[in-house]
């Protein structure tokens, strides 16, 4: 008995190490764990190996190294947004409602995905040295902008939209009134005495979020 409850844990672990992709894939979702909740500097490749249930040289065998491997969980969450990105179909919509739901697939994109908030704000502690080495990233194409973009010169030509905004800008705007509410969201309700990180305060400031990019918008 004692020798077959030893060997019975390692089974699947062995079968995965036997399954290149399966393997692969078990350590990329470790690795955004583990630097999601640690950073590039705090994770530790053992702790990563361990959780993915494979052995800490298949992390070398498949990516070289610890930032290999980071590099890798960067890109597997660009391109999670990115895939999601592609799936919004905007065209049929009117402006009004089809920026409506630009705005809250931001949103809700970073409500339901705090790893990717904790990668990209390790990445800026790094400088975006990681990402700036990524030929994949570079070649990752986003709609996003160019739905943004195409929403908006129809406003314009509808009359419910100010001619003066540029997609970038727009973008960034977008992307920060909702960043920050997710980022700062445990200080914020220390600060205020209130959780904002309940239901409650994430339709509200869904809501908010929305009307407040809409109403810069109208002219």
């Amino acid at each position: 008995m004692t020798a077959s409850s030893s060997t019975t844990p390692a089974a699947p672990a062995a079968k995965r190490e036997r399954d290149p992709a399966a393997a692969k894939q078990a350590l990329i979702s470790a690795a955004v764990a583990e630097f999601a909740s640690k950073g590039f500097a705090g994770a530790r490749v053992d702790v990563i190996a361990s959780e993915a249930g494979v052995n800490k040289q298949l992390v070398y065998h498949y990516f070289d190294s610890k930032q290999g491997l980071y590099l890798v969980a960067l890109e597997s969450v660009y391109a999670e947004i990115r895939e999601k990105e592609h799936k919004l179909t905007l065209g049929a919509l009117e402006p009004m409602e089809a920026m409506s739901q630009l705005v809250a697939f931001s949103f809700d994109y970073l409500a339901e995905h705090p790893e990717f908030i904790a990668l990209l704000a390790d990445e800026n502690r790094n400088q975006g040295a990681h990402l700036l080495e990524s030929e994949r990233l570079q070649k990752m194409h986003s709609p996003f902008i160019e739905m943004l973009e195409a929403t908006l010169e129809r406003g314009v030509a509808a009359g419910v939209f100010r001619p003066d905004f540029d997609a970038i800008n727009l973008y960034i705007s977008i992307a920060g009134i909702s960043y920050f509410f997710f980022s700062n969201n445990h200080t914020l309700s220390a600060i205020f005495g209130k959780a904002l990180d309940s239901r409650g305060a994430l339709l509200q400031r869904r809501r908010h979020v929305i009307e407040f990019a809409l109403n810069a918008l109208r002219p």
